[in-house]
């Protein structure tokens, strides 16, 4: 549908493998808890480039002073809590109980990942998503202290571009993302994309990053 954009089905029950085989045609569920699955694929799709990833001045000397520690995969399930949790500028959420644990399966599966911002031994922000090949469709990022997601980000970004990682899905278009130097493509170029990236030899897990270099 183009109204809603991307709407393409409802129902089917959730589950790992068909969760895995909607990433793979370019497809994500998106639904309000208690409601019925719906499945999208919009037009344009908002997109990253790992290479593309625009660091601001004050990120980049966040980065040169340290002070935070980047995990993998240390707190998967506090990660997806964290990002479930009501907003002030939100009502509800649509990490509900269903999509728990569902991505929660695929982590143990190996293909749902964590990247986490610690500080002083407090999970401070961060993000999570699928890597299918070379591949990662970002789902969400939270932040309880300023720019932790974004330090997440960037260290996922740099690491992605050293392991030739094609593309970020980021779903949706929001400002946000676009400062940060995401930008929508068309959908049949996303998708021609998808298909060749997800079938590419996976980065073996556990997932171990390289030090950040915020000069780059």
């Amino acid at each position: 549908m183009t109204e809603p954009n991307g709407l393409l089905a409802a129902g089917l029950e959730l589950n790992p493998e068909l969760i895995l085989d909607a990433y793979r045609k370019g497809i994500f569920p998106w639904f309000n808890p208690g409601e019925t699955v719906l499945w999208w694929s919009p037009d344009p799709r908002m997109v990253l480039y790992p290479s593309a990833f625009r660091m601001s001045r004050s990120l980049r000397q966040k980065i040169k002073r340290g002070g935070y520690e980047i995990r993998v995969d240390s707190d998967f399930g506090q990660v997806i809590a964290a990002c479930a949790a009501p907003r002030p500028s939100q009502h509800g959420t649509w990490i509900g109980p269903a999509i728990r644990q569902s991505y929660s399966a695929l982590h143990d599966m190996g293909y749902a990942h964590s990247i986490e911002t610690w500080i002083d031994g407090e999970l401070a922000g961060g993000l999570y998503g699928l890597a299918i090949g070379r591949m990662f469709f970002g789902e969400s990022m939270f932040a309880r202290r300023t720019d932790a997601s974004k330090l997440a980000l960037a260290h996922l970004c740099q690491q992605l571009e050293k392991w030739n990682f094609g593309l970020i899905d980021c779903q949706m278009e929001t400002a946000h993302l676009a400062s940060m130097g995401a930008r929508p493509i068309r959908r049949t170029d996303f998708i021609q994309e998808v298909a060749r990236l997800v079938k590419l030899q996976p980065v073996p897990t556990p997932w171990l990053f390289d030090p950040i270099h915020a000069s780059d």
